[in-house]
């Protein structure tokens, strides 16, 4: 059998190390929803540890996928919401759910032991 060499291209690549970071995907699932706070994201991803969730965030923010705004009124409340180019994931991740929801439905341990 001869082997094919492949190639995998740098922007797919830079992609999923954006997406498939730990985290990162399940934080713009959150903020696909719209303009938020970080105790809303921090309780909607529970075994996401604060620190973790701001070392996240500045990330995102320094790849251009989120926006940190800060309204300097009092008290000063912060928010994140989604650049365009993290908005642009929405489609990817919906893709993702119905992957998530067909094959981890029809394949779970617990499917299983009802067979």
């Amino acid at each position: 059998m001869m082997k094919r060499s492949i190639s995998v291209c740098p922007k797919f690549e830079k992609a999923f190390q954006i997406l498939g970071k730990k985290w990162n995907g399940l934080i713009i699932e959150v903020l696909l929803g719209g303009e938020t706070h970080f105790s809303t994201i921090s309780s909607a991803i529970p075994e996401l540890s604060d620190r973790m969730l701001s070392a996240r965030l500045r990330e995102l923010e320094e790849m251009g996928i989120i926006e940190r705004i800060v309204d300097t009124g009092y008290p000063v409340q912060v928010t994140y919401r989604l650049t365009e180019m993290g908005s642009e994931s929405k489609p990817i991740l919906e893709e993702v759910h119905n992957w998530a929801n067909r094959w981890y439905a029809e394949h779970s341990p617990e499917k299983k032991e009802t067979k």
